[in-house]
Formats: structure tokens, C-alpha cells, sequence
């Protein structure tokens, strides 16, 4: 990590923590086949996990979609009532993390807004290339909307959320209900430093290009990897920094300062709400690509978890 002057004094910390960590670990590459470098970031990710906070029921729930059965995990706080739920979808530039790497975010969240998590195990790429992982999370949504009772959830009080590519899956699929199930309304969106656009050409991409843990270099990797057809990237589903976002339901951006992709977060909380959307954005200064999986370590990471809590509560 570079001795940026702007950098988080608990942010740089915790980049050097992890970086010792990783270094007695075999190393990741971007490469074909993924499964190696799958299991390392995940044995990685995985020094994070935390069984905290405490939920009353966490269980492992199975949905048939497109062919296959798709595992989600789902967070209750509480029994005694039909919760809101967040739809909450883990980043790792579609081809890393799990619902595993995810759970201690997901936990938080459930406990912080006193609602419902569920974290679709999503199909990842470049094994499951652009539309499935979008058309499975859809089918997700569609589910609970018509079936959430089964679960304990109000399926009328639907949030979508997600971190980088989660945040992109989180918003195509939005634009995708919008056209599909226009009788779907979702009530929020909550897009946590995202991906949105495939051109990547933003001031953000040259300054932070290298050294910030998230490279243009890897970025071009994911694409290749999410949509390998140049064609599909100019689908507002695949790079909804093309869409029409007219009509979407409010959202939260939280953005990481130090970040590539922090211009085209900018950029998509200004088209929200050139578009008429309810938009609230915060920049975390000092943070890094990644920032929210710091929650034990970063209080930036604490902050922004606790004022997306309270964003939740406000929205469902």
C-alpha cells in the first residue's frame, strides 16, 4: 500500500495485517483455471469470519433456480414477526467470495437494521458468465416477493444490496425487475462501492490504477471474466452506467475514497438523481477498495455499516 497522506491510519493497518497474512499463503493470480486461487482467497477472507452478532435463527436454505438448486443464507434477529429483508449480494468481481466471506457484513446489517438478511450463493464467472448470476439473483427476489412468508419475511419489503459486483447485481437486477415484474416494487437499494460501468475511464482509474489494493488490471480481468462478449457489456443489465434509471426505488451509495471505482459511483449518484431517484451517497475518507470486510479492525468500516443500518430502518 502506498504512504498516501489520505490514507486511514486503521485502514493502512489493516491492509498490512491482511498483506502478512496473505504472504503465508500461496499466491492468488489471475489466471485460468480459479479454483487454486479461489481457495487462498477464501482461506484469506476467511481469517475475518466472525459468528457475530448473534442471531436468533441463521439457517441454509435451498431454491430451484434455472435448472439447479441455489443455496442462500438467511439472517433472522427475531422469530415473532414477518421481517423486511435485504437481498444482500457478496463482491469479489463476480469470480471470488461466498456467502461465507460475507456473513459477518450480512449479520451486521440484520442486527443493525432489525431485519431480515438473506445472502444468495450466487453462480460466479467466468464459469457462469453475464446474465446468470442476474437472472439467478431475480429469481431470488421474485421468490421471496411471492413466497417470503414461507421464511418468516414480508416479501411486500424487499431491499437489494450488495458490495462491488454485488452492488452491480444489485442494481442490474433492480433495471431487470423493473422491465420483467413491473408489479415487484423493491423498496431500496443499497450499493456499496460498485461497478457500474465496463468503460472504465474515469479520473478515479488513473489515479488509483495501481497500489490501492483494487487495480484497473484486475477490473479488466473481472470483465473479461463476467461478460467476455464485448456485446454484453453494453447491456444497461450488465453496465447500468448505460441505463435508463428512471423509475428505480431510493438508494445508498457508499463510496471508498482511495478506490478505481469511486468517479463511477460519483458519477451514478448524479444520474440517479438526474433520473429523479431518492439518492444519499458518503464518501469514506481514507478508506480503500474492499473496506466494509474491516468491520472488527477500521472504525470507518463500523460507521458505514451503522448509517446503512439506520438507512434500512428508514427505507423498509
Amino acid at each position: 500500500m502506498p504512504q498516501d497522506p489520505r490514507l486511514d491510519p486503521a485502514m493502512a493497518a489493516f491492509t498490512d495485517m491482511m498483506a502478512t497474512r496473505a504472504a503465508g499463503l500461496p499466491p492468488q493470480r489471475l489466471e485460468r483455471p480459479l479454483d487454486a486461487s479461489r481457495a487462498v482467497n477464501d482461506a484469506l477472507n476467511m481469517t475475518l469470519s466472525s459468528p457475530k452478532p448473534r442471531m436468533e435463527e441463521s439457517a441454509e436454505k435451498w431454491l430451484p433456480v434455472r435448472g439447479r438448486r441455489l443455496l442462500c443464507r438467511l439472517h433472522r434477529p427475531r422469530t415473532d414477526a414477518r421481517l423486511p429483508v435485504l437481498i444482500y449480494l457478496h463482491g469479489g468481481g463476480w469470480v471470488w467470495n461466498s456467502i461465507d466471506t460475507h456473513d459477518p457484513l450480512m449479520r451486521s446489517y440484520a442486527a443493525g437494521a432489525g431485519c431480515a438478511v438473506i445472502g444468495p450463493d450466487y453462480a460466479l464467472s467466468p464459469e457462469a458468465a453475464f446474465p446468470q448470476a442476474l437472472e439467478e439473483v431475480a429469481a431470488v427476489a421474485r421468490w421471496v416477493a411471492a413466497h417470503g412468508a414461507e421464511w418468516g419475511l414480508d416479501g411486500t419489503r424487499i431491499v437489494l444490496g450488495g458490495d462491488s459486483a454485488g452492488a452491480n447485481l444489485a442494481l442490474g437486477t433492480a433495471l431487470l425487475l423493473r422491465q420483467s415484474d413491473p408489479t415487484l416494487q423493491l423498496r431500496g437499494l443499497l450499493l456499496n462501492y460498485g461497478v457500474f460501468d465496463d468503460r472504465m475511464a474515469t479520473p478515479s482509474y488513473a489515479e488509483f490504477a495501481d497500489g490501492y489494493g483494487l487495480t484497473r488490471e484486475k477490473m479488466r480481468f473481472y470483465w473479461d471474466c463476467y461478460a467476455p462478449n464485448p456485446a454484453d457489456r453494453l447491456s444497461p443489465f450488465a453496465a447500468p452506467a448505460r441505463a435508463d434509471l428512471r423509475g428505480l426505488p431510493p438508494c445508498l451509495i457508499q463510496i471508498a475514497e482511495l478506490d478505481v471505482l469511486s468517479d463511477e459511483n460519483r458519477d451514478m449518484a448524479a444520474a440517479l438523481r438526474a433520473a429523479g431517484v431518492s439518492v444519499e451517497d458518503e464518501t469514506f475518507p481514507g478508506t480503500v477498495h474492499g473496506f466494509l470486510r474491516a468491520r472488527d479492525h477500521v472504525p470507518a468500516a463500523r460507521r458505514a455499516i451503522d448509517a446503512a443500518s439506520a438507512w434500512l430502518k428508514r427505507t423498509v
